[in-house]
């Protein structure tokens, strides 16, 4: 299966510091891939990488087999590559339906000058906006202001939003940030219906039990770098994982555990 965007050696540098170094990950059309790893460890800053918001020190990124070096981020997205930030950059004083209709629209600088001649709306917007609300059961929130709506419910908005669009690919910066388990379990479950609408995803997130519970692989970046890669559960076992997520102590602590508890086996 060719991969639908792929990077080699994708490394970022701001002056000495490598906040991405030599960076390869591959998501397939159709699958669920998700890129964890401890705040800090430079997940958002790979994001902005390949959706051309910041630039590329070394190595490249391909989407759909084409290096996407030189194309700008509304370029990346109207080819297929459609991103949702972590600070929602919702529009507070619209409604959710509008937040959805100006993401669905394909806004060019002279549409605003065909507008005031004659006010029109490319064909399938608003079946998009409904598609995208219906799918994240959010069609009861269209016409509330989204400075009105809970932290999961803006979550929620900024997801759909995303889908508006009609991405090949959408990747997830940080969707579950805030949320409490029950919402961070919903979004789950949406995340993986998403997947039969023949939309990819990927995940990026700190959240290892979101992650874990819906990818179908998954990459772990720390300091920069991909520490590990597999599926969840290739994943929840690996030591260096362990390592970056609870510290030292605390792997020393589960392996110490699992000794005993063998070592109670042997005896009974």
């Amino acid at each position: 299966m060719s991969a639908l965007l792929q990077t080699y050696d994708l490394t970022v540098s701001y002056g000495g510091l490598h906040a991405n170094s030599n960076v390869n990950i591959k998501v397939d059309k159709g699958k669920l891939t998700g890129l964890i790893g401890p705040n800090g460890a430079g997940k958002t800053t790979f994001i902005d990488a390949i959706t051309g918001f910041t630039n590329i020190s070394s190595g490249r990124a391909e989407f759909r087999g084409t290096d996407m070096v030189g194309t700008t981020p509304a370029q990346r997205s109207r080819n297929g590559l459609v991103r949702t930030f972590q600070s929602l950059e919702l529009f507070e004083d619209l409604t959710v339906w509008d937040n959805l209709i100006v993401m669905a629209e394909e806004t060019k600088w002279w549409s605003f000058l065909a507008d005031i001649i004659q006010p029109r709306r490319k064909v399938g917007v608003e079946e998009q906006a409904q598609w995208a609300l219906d799918l994240l059961g959010l069609g009861d929130l269209k016409d509330r202001l989204t400075l009105d709506l809970s932290h999961g419910q803006r979550k929620l908005v900024s997801v759909a939003r995303g889908l508006a669009a009609k991405p090949e690919l959408l990747l997830l910066d940080e969707p579950a940030a805030g949320l409490d388990t029950v919402e961070s379990q919903q979004l789950g479950s949406h995340l993986r219906d998403i997947l039969t609408r023949d939309i990819t995803l990927f995940l990026i997130d700190h959240d290892m039990g979101l992650v874990l519970s819906v990818c179908d692989y998954i990459y772990v970046l720390d300091f920069g770098k991909i520490i590990a890669e597999g599926t969840p559960e290739e994943v929840r076992k690996n030591p260096e994982v362990i390592k970056a997520y609870l510290g030292e102590t605390a792997g020393e602590i589960q392996a110490q555990e699992g000794a005993a508890a063998r070592q109670q086996g042997g005896h009974s």
